[in-house]
């Protein structure tokens, strides 16, 4: 029994004891069953598509037992996965898969149509199990990736961040001493299958520690206030835009969610109203902040200070050591905003097939966040803003840039540049301004359906502006500070929901 074979383990202990509740299909799997099935895959995936330790494996899918089983099967086996955004365009999926070289891809059946092209054997998740009771494992050392995970990238191209078992078990053991998780623990889980947070919040640490999860693909208020009150969850994880929903939902009022302790809220501040609103309800808020490359369980605030301490992020998780510095590489002193830096055994390697990037995100054994934040006199920490030019849609992270290159490859179109700027709903949302070619009549809707084909919905831009001429500042370059300084005045609203 390897170290990091965690289901493998409470497979020894709580063998009965339920591991994964499936909603959809209302099918329960203990730790002895999910064990089964993972041995199961490890062995086929080795003897009938020939792969080993260190090969890549991209899954395009939404999360179900097999997915989970398969994560136990990289543990016991060294394969890396590679979980796709299941909203991106077939030219986004293409890329990653390419990217990291991946050996097979395991698909859900929904998503067939976006691989039709692509080299690697495809198979469904009816095809990764055999019957065969042989196993097959590795020596699995900590510096061994069980994870890449694709993150937009400012130069227009996602990075793919490798993901280690170290980092996994550091993550793990920050998320437990922080909110206290223990076997006892039941969560549900509606996060996506392809996000740092849908793994790592609460998933990887559950399974580390023996908890129960309830798996719901799909978001609907009523559903998960339903399957919360059901499930008797103890702690629950969601982005603002989601407890929004939940709480204009007519179940909020009836829904019985004694059980919680507290909400763990990411991806961007929740408002003091709806942090209000869930108070009534008796639900206390626990706010944390984290990335990809550090965890993702950065830091986290008590949830006696939430109101306190309104749009602190809190302190620094337990084995994590983080600096806020000025351009200078000096340390700030409170209240002074400046980039905030992270080491510790939480932090990726860097990025796959990357080293230029990878050299650029550290300084020394710090990784630069690129997020701006103060800390106050009592050490509190808040985030001020992002050093660069990303923006957050309904939890979804938006670089600019990689708009910014699908617009200009239009050859209606002369020059683009995309902000983010607010939004009632999604927090924030996409503003395009656009310069057509001389003699171009394209349209509002023909720049939209021409982004459709290319990018993921929430990555599209909600408003279209024309412009004849961008703002530029004194050495020549866009202005994009003045073009949002100016964006009541220019913007064009439209109709489209994007969302």
């Amino acid at each position: 029994m390897m170290a990091f074979d965690w289901i493998g383990k409470w497979a020894e202990y709580s063998p009965e004891k339920v591991a994964i509740r499936d909603v959809k299909l209302a099918i329960d799997f203990t730790y002895k069953a999910l064990n089964e099935l993972a041995q199961d895959i490890a062995f086929n995936l080795h003897k009938n598509f020939g792969l080993v330790k260190g090969d890549r494996i991209a899954i395009l899918s939404a999360f179900n037992a097999e997915f989970i089983a398969l994560f136990s099967a990289a543990q016991k086996a060294g394969y890396i996965l590679v979980p796709i955004n299941t909203h991106l365009t077939a030219h986004e999926v293409a890329y990653q898969i390419e990217n990291s070289q991946a050996k097979l891809i395991i698909f859900e059946d929904a998503f067939a149509g976006k691989l039709k092209d692509l080299k690697p054997p495809k198979i469904n998740w009816n095809e990764i199990s055999g019957s065969s009771k042989e196993t097959y494992s590795n020596s699995i050392s900590e510096d061994d990736p069980i994870f890449i995970l694709y993150t937009s990238g400012t130069t227009g191209r996602p990075k793919g961040c490798i993901y280690t078992h170290k980092m996994l078990f550091w993550n793990s053991i920050n998320t437990e001493l922080r909110l206290d998780i223990t076997s006892n623990d039941i969560t549900l889980n509606c996060m996506p299958s392809f996000h740092t947070g849908g793994w790592n919040v609460l998933i990887t640490p559950f399974l580390h520690h023996g908890g129960t999860i309830w798996l719901l693909n799909e978001f609907e208020p009523h559903l998960v206030l339903e399957c919360l009150e059901k499930s008797k969850s103890t702690l629950f994880m969601a982005v603002p835009t989601m407890l929004k929903i939940m709480s204009d939902s007519n179940a909020f009022a009836e829904a019985d969610l004694t059980a919680i302790r507290y909400f763990i809220v990411g991806g961007e501040a929740l408002p003091i109203p709806e942090i209000e609103t869930w108070d009534k309800k008796g639900i206390l808020i626990r706010q944390g902040f984290g990335l990809t490359e550090v965890g993702p369980n950065v830091t986290s605030l008590h949830q006696s200070d939430t109101t306190r301490k309104r749009g602190s992020i809190g302190f620094f998780n337990f084995y994590i050591t983080g600096k806020v510095v000025n351009e200078a590489g000096q340390e700030c002193k409170p209240e002074e905003v400046g980039e905030l830096l992270i080491s510790g055994p939480n932090v990726s390697p860097g990025y796959w097939n990357n080293p230029e990037e990878t050299t650029k995100a550290f300084a020394d054994d710090y990784f630069k966040t690129g997020d701006l934040v103060k800390r106050d006199s009592e050490g509190y920490i808040y985030v001020v803003g992002r050093k660069k030019e990303m923006y957050i849609s309904g939890g979804e992270n938006v670089y600019p840039r990689e708009v910014e290159k699908v617009l200009q490859t239009n050859p209606a179109i002369s020059e683009a540049v995309v902000v983010g700027v607010p939004h009632e709903k999604w927090g924030e949302t996409g503003a395009a301004f656009v310069i057509k070619k001389p003699g171009s009549e394209i349209t509002e809707e023909e720049v939209l359906n021409y982004c459709k084909e290319y990018l993921a919905k929430f990555k599209l831009p909600k408003h279209i502006v024309f412009l004849d001429e961008f703002p530029k500042n004194a050495t020549g370059k866009i202005d994009k500070k003045e073009i949002k300084s100016k964006l009541n005045q220019t913007i064009k609203t439209s109709n489209h929901e994007n969302k």
